[in-house]
C-alpha cells in the first residue's frame, strides 16, 4: 500500500500509477495538506442520512462525505447510457403533447420492429433501455385490466410493451419503463367539455390557444379516452392493490399469497396508478428503472392532481428493492435541463427539505433541480435542509428536436453525441437519450447510422486506455479521473500534473469527481507520468482509476 502522500509510478506496460489504497491501474494518489475536518467525525454510511437541529456544520459535512449509493444506484451509474423510447398516440398524430381524447385507433402501427430499435441501442452503447409505456395523453401500450384507453382498442392489438421487453432480454439488456402521472385520458369529462367550450370561445374571439389548448380544441368532439380520475377531487380512502376485476386471471395466486397485496390509503387516480405500477412490475419485470416525472400540461386549467408519492415509494420498493426510481427515495434526478449536460460541479450527495422517502426528490431540492449549486457545503448547511442524500444526476436529451418522431427533424450527428458523453457521463452523470421510432415501427437509417458512429467513437476513445501499452511516454488528450463512489463522493477540488521533459507541469484542475470526470485538454500531451493532487476533500478520498485518452489522430 503506498504512503498517503506518496505519488509513484511511470507510464508503461506495467500498472502505471498507484491509486489510493493500490486500487486498479493508472490512478495516481494525493491527499490535501491537513485532515479534512469531516475525517474527525464518526457517520455511519447510508444513502439517506437525516440532519438535525442540533448538527454542526461540520457535523453535516461528515454526514454527506458518508451518504453512499444503495446497490442499485451504483449499478445504474455503471450503465453509462441509457436509451429511451418515446414512441405512442403522439408518433401517430405528429405532436409533443397528447390531449387524452385522442381516437384509440390513431395508434396503429404496421410493425413494431422493436429488435432493431433494440440493435441500435446497443451499437450506440446503452446498456438499459427505457419505454414509454404511458405518457401525458394516457393510452397504454400494454392492455391495462384499468383503463378502457389502450391498445386493445388499437387495430392488430399490439403489445408493444410485451414486444420491446422481450427483445431487450434478449439482447441482454435491462429494462426501463416510464409511466407519466399526469394523464389527459382521465381528466373528468364533465370539466373536459366545458373547458373545450371555453377555448372555442377564446379561438373566435381572437384569442390565441397554447400548445396544450390547440391540441384539446383539435379533439374536443370526443371525451377523454378513460374514466375521469385525474384531478376529479377524490377523496382519500383504503384501497387493496391489485384491484381485482371481474374475471381476473390473478384471483388464485392473489388468494394464496403468490402475488402480494398492498394496503394503501389513496384518491382514485392515485389507485389506478398503482394499479398499473403493479401490473408492469409483476408482468414485465424485473425492472430496473422506473421514471415518473412532474410534468402537468392542464395546471393552467385549473386541473391538480395530489399524489401520495409515500405509498407509491413504499409500493414500488416492496416489489423491486433494487429498481431505481426517477424522483424516488435514493434513486436518480433530473440534471436540471433536457440539453443532456451536467454541470461542472455534479454532487451526487444533494440537500433535501424532507424525508425523500415522503415525495417526490425533485421539489424536495431547496433550490429545485435546475440551480446552478446542487450540493456544495453553503448548500448543505443552509437552514431548511431535513435530509442528505444520494440522489445522483440523470442528463436526458433526444437524439432529434422533439421527443418524439417527427418527419421533418433531423438527428444529431454522432460528433454531437460524442461531446454529449463527455458533458454527462464525463461529469459524474449518466446520459438519458432518446431515440424515437417513427410510425412505421423502425429507426430511421441516417440516426442508426449516427448512432452506431457514436458508439464506435466512445468505445474507441474510451473503451482501452492509450497507456496500456506505452512504452515510456504517452501521448494522450483526455484525462478521466475517478472516485470510488461505494466510499461516497467528496472530492471537491482537485488537479492533474503530467511529468513532461522532467519537470512536473499541471495540465488541468477541476472540482467534484464523483463516479467519473473526463477532462478534455485544449492539445495532445506526451508525458512520462501523470499525478492526480486532492486540493480539498470533505473527508480522506478514495480514488479509483485514472486513465489517459486520445480523441484526435
Amino acid at each position: 500500500m503506498t504512503s498517503r502522500r506518496q505519488i509513484l509510478g511511470a507510464l508503461g506496460a506495467a500498472p502505471a500509477i498507484a491509486a489510493l489504497g493500490g486500487v486498479g491501474a493508472y490512478a495516481a494518489t494525493a491527499v490535501p495538506a491537513g485532515e479534512p475536518a469531516a475525517g474527525r467525525v464518526r457517520v455511519r454510511p447510508a444513502s439517506i442520512i437525516p440532519v438535525t437541529g442540533d448538527d454542526t456544520p461540520e457535523q453535516i459535512i461528515a454526514k454527506a462525505a458518508n451518504v453512499v449509493p444503495r446497490n442499485g444506484q451504483l449499478a445504474w451509474q455503471r450503465r453509462e447510457i441509457t436509451a429511451f423510447t418515446h414512441f405512442g398516440m403522439n408518433t401517430f398524430t405528429d405532436r409533443e403533447w397528447g390531449s387524452g381524447a385522442e381516437d384509440a385507433a390513431t395508434f396503429a402501427p404496421t410493425a413494431v420492429d422493436a429488435d432493431q430499435w433494440i440493435r441500435t441501442y446497443k451499437a450506440m452503447g446503452a446498456e438499459l433501455a427505457m419505454i414509454t409505456a404511458k405518457h401525458h395523453d394516457g393510452f397504454t401500450l400494454f392492455p391495462s385490466r384499468y383503463t378502457p384507453h389502450s391498445i386493445l382498442k388499437s387495430p392488430g392489438q399490439p403489445n408493444v410493451v410485451r414486444t420491446y421487453v422481450d427483445a431487450a432480454r434478449a439482447h441482454g439488456m435491462r429494462v426501463g419503463i416510464y409511466l407519466s402521472p399526469s394523464d389527459g385520458g382521465e381528466l373528468p369529462h364533465a370539466w373536459h367539455a366545458e373547458w373545450i367550450e371555453s377555448l372555442r370561445k377564446k379561438q373566435a374571439e381572437g384569442g390565441k390557444l397554447t400548445s396544450v389548448e390547440q391540441t384539446a380544441v383539435d379533439d374536443g368532439d370526443r371525451a377523454p379516452g378513460g374514466l375521469g380520475r385525474f384531478g376529479n377531487g377524490s377523496a382519500v380512502k383504503e384501497h387493496t392493490i391489485p384491484t381485482l376485476v371481474e374475471g381476473d386471471d390473478r384471483a388464485d395466486a392473489v388468494r394464496s399469497g403468490k402475488l402480494p397485496t398492498f394496503t394503501v390509503h389513496v384518491n382514485d387516480y392515485d389507485a389506478y396508478y398503482l394499479n398499473l405500477v403493479y401490473e408492469l412490475f409483476t408482468e414485465y419485470g424485473p425492472l430496473d428503472e422506473f421514471w415518473l416525472d412532474g410534468a402537468n400540461p392542464w395546471a393552467d386549467a385549473g386541473i391538480t392532481q395530489e399524489y401520495r408519492f409515500e405509498e407509491w415509494f413504499r409500493v414500488i420498493n416492496a416489489l423491486s428493492p433494487d429498481t431505481v426510481v426517477f424522483g424516488g427515495p435514493a434513486g436518480v434526478r433530473w440534471v436540471g435541463n433536457e440539453d443532456g449536460i451536467a454541470r461542472e460541479t455534479e454532487w451526487s450527495v444533494v440537500p433535501t427539505t424532507a424525508d425523500p422517502r415522503t415525495y417526490h426528490g425533485e421539489w424536495l431540492l431547496p433550490h429545485g433541480a435546475s440551480v446552478a449549486d446542487i450540493g456544495s457545503r453553503a448548500r448543505l448547511t443552509e437552514s431548511g435542509v431535513t435530509h442528505l442524500s444520494w440522489f445522483p444526476a440523470e442528463a436526458d436529451v433526444s437524439n432529434r428536436p422533439g421527443w418524439f418522431h417527427h418527419a421533418d427533424e433531423k438527428p444529431k450527428t454522432a460528433a454531437q453525441l460524442f461531446d454529449l458523453y463527455e458533458k454527462s457521463v464525463g461529469r459524474n452523470a449518466t446520459l438519458l437519450l432518446n431515440v424515437p421510432p417513427s410510425k412505421a415501427g423502425t429507426i430511421d437509417a441516417a440516426d442508426v447510422a449516427e448512432l452506431t458512429a457514436f458508439g464506435q467513437r466512445v468505445r474507441k476513445v474510451y473503451g482501452r486506455p492509450v497507456a496500456e501499452n506505452a512504452d515510456g511516454t504517452t501521448t494522450f488528450d483526455r484525462v478521466a479521473v475517478r472516485e470510488d463512489i461505494e466510499h461516497g463522493q467528496r472530492v471537491e477540488e482537485f488537479a492533474v500534473e503530467a511529468e513532461i521533459g522532467g519537470a512536473w507541469r499541471r495540465i488541468a484542475t477541476g472540482t467534484t469527481i464523483g463516479y467519473q470526470r473526463i477532462l478534455p485538454l485544449g492539445t495532445p500531451i506526451t508525458a512520462s507520468r501523470v499525478r492526480i493532487k486532492v486540493l480539498a476533500s470533505r473527508a480522506e478520498p478514495h480514488l479509483g482509476r485514472t486513465t489517459l485518452h486520445r480523441a484526435t489522430d
